[in-house]
């Protein structure tokens, strides 16, 4: 019967370094899928809002044509 070898102290050391590289790479795209949208929604306010402004090149005067 044979035994299973035990892991290394260099196994576990590697082993909690490829933990940690994917728990930060989870939590990175975790952050731009929370950053991405709120950018989307910010940028359409602002459009919207550019677009309400009452600005006097937009004006129509008094018997001019547009």
């Amino acid at each position: 019967m044979s035994r299973r070898p035990e892991l290394t102290t260099m196994g576990t050391k590697i082993a909690k370094a490829v933990f940690l590289v994917e728990a930060m790479t989870f939590f990175a795209v975790l952050a731009l899928d929370i950053a991405i949208p709120t950018l989307v929604l910010c940028i359409m306010a602002s459009s919207t809002w550019l677009v309400s402004l009452d600005l006097p090149v937009a004006r129509k005067h008094g018997g001019e044509a547009a």
